[in-house]
Parts: structure tokens; sequence; C-alpha cells
């Protein structure tokens, strides 16, 4: 047996053996350059930290349950130039996630509302933090069915636990049956404990109603809007654009 063969042993049990997939380069590199023994141990373990650093943000992703894996530099601001780009910048530097605070992605159908809190999302994965991603209706689904089961509390923890929790579509439909009650549990329980997206065809003061109570929406809207921002988009669909819509008529 080899030195190699002897260490692997060793790195498996130190759990570095992800070392052996950069070490004849390094070893390489070291040969060539008349690197010293610092420097050459300081490129083996950089190679390991940004392995397991890339490995950890493809588990966050994955957990995340993005429905696409959409990036701030996807977005073409060109084809809607009233969505307001500082701010969008600003937010994606994700200091809104280490805030705890609301961001409120409002607009029509095709504005990219979506692709940007899924890209928010994508960000905050990026700077290390626990994402879900899921819409509204879907997130309804899933604790209406835990009350059935008797699982709830497990499941309402799903959403209140991750750093940032991005809601799709809320009010795409009148909320029914106990769905203003856990939407406002949620928001309790997230309340400068956890940041949110949220995005919406509604405008803001149109969230109310939804709760069918006045109470409750109030002590919502309240919770929501305390630590809150509210980016209003406008403009063409990108499923549908000035020149597909004029071809059709």
């Amino acid at each position: 047996m080899g030195t190699r063969d002897d260490m692997l042993p060793i790195l498996k049990k130190l759990r570095l053996s992800g070392l052996l997939d950069t070490l004849d380069l390094r070893t390489q590199e070291a040969v060539e350059g008349n690197l010293s023994n610092d420097e050459f141990l300081l490129r083996l373990l950089t190679d390991e930290v940004e392995r397991r650093e890339a490995k950890q943000l493809d588990l966050r992703l994955r957990r995340a349950r993005f429905d696409h894996a959409k990036t701030i530099d996807d977005f073409d601001f060109q084809f809607n130039p009233s969505v307001p780009r500082a701010k969008v910048t600003d937010l994606a530097t994700c200091l809104f996630v280490e805030r705890r605070e609301v961001v409120c992605l409002i607009g029509p159908t095709g504005t990219g509302k979506s692709h940007l809190a899924q890209a928010l999302g994508h960000r905050a994965c990026m700077a290390g933090h626990k994402v879900l991603y899921t819409s509204a209706h879907q997130m309804f689904r899933q604790l209406r069915a835990a009350r059935a089961d008797r699982s709830f509390d497990r499941c309402l923890l799903k959403f209140t636990g991750p750093d940032l929790l991005v809601i799709d579509d809320l009010g795409l439909r009148s909320l029914r049956d106990q769905e203003p009650e856990d939407l406002y549990e949620i928001i309790r329980h997230r309340y400068e404990r956890g940041a949110m997206v949220i995005t919406s065809n509604r405008s803001v003061p149109e969230w109310y109603p939804l709760f069918g109570d006045e109470l409750l929406a109030s002590a919502a809207m309240d919770r929501l809007m305390h630590h809150s921002h509210v980016v209003e988009l406008d403009g063409h669909s990108y499923r549908n654009p000035p020149a597909q819509r004029a071809a059709a008529s």
C-alpha cells in the first residue's frame, strides 16, 4: 500500500476524504511552483472549504423547493422600466432577512413577482440562510391536510422555522374555512423572528378583507406591515408582451 492508500481511512475518519479530489493537482502545483508546505496546505484546505460550502448551498437550494432556478441576474429590468431596480438591488443584499423584515411584491400577473421572489430566496440561500418557497395555495392545502391527521403543529413549524419564507400568489383566491386563522398564525409566529417575501396581485389594502374578520385582519396586518418593504411592479406581462397581443388581435 502507498501513502495515498494509508491516508484514505484517516481522511474518512476526519471527514476530509474530499481532499483527495484535488490532492494530485495541488501536489503538482507545489512541485512546479516550489510552494512552501504552508502554502500547499492552505490551498488544499481552501479546496475543502469551498467543496463543503458548495455542498451546503446545494442542500439549501433543494430544501427551499423553488419552482424554477431564478436569479436577480436573470431578471430583465429593461422589459418593464417601472420596476424599481435600485430597491430590488438593495433587497438582494439580504439585509432584510437578517433584520427579519417583510417584502411585499405587488403587481399584475406576469410582471415578474414570482421571479423576483425566488431570486431573493436564491440570494438568501447563497448568504447561508434557510429558505422555504411555497405558493399560498400549496401552503394552505398542506396545513388543511395536517389538521386532518393531527400533525398541524409540526406542519406549522415547517412554515415558521426557516430564516426566510417565500409565499407566492397570496390572495389569488379568497381565503376560506380556517385559512385566515392559519395565515394569522404564520404571521404571528414569524413576526420579528423570521423574514418573509410575499407576492400578490392585490394591493396591500385589499389584503385586509381576505381575513374575513376586521379584528383578525388588523392584528395580522399590523404585524405584517410593521417592518415591511412594499415593492410595486407594473407594466407589461412577460408572458404576453405587447407585440404578441397586437399580433393576436
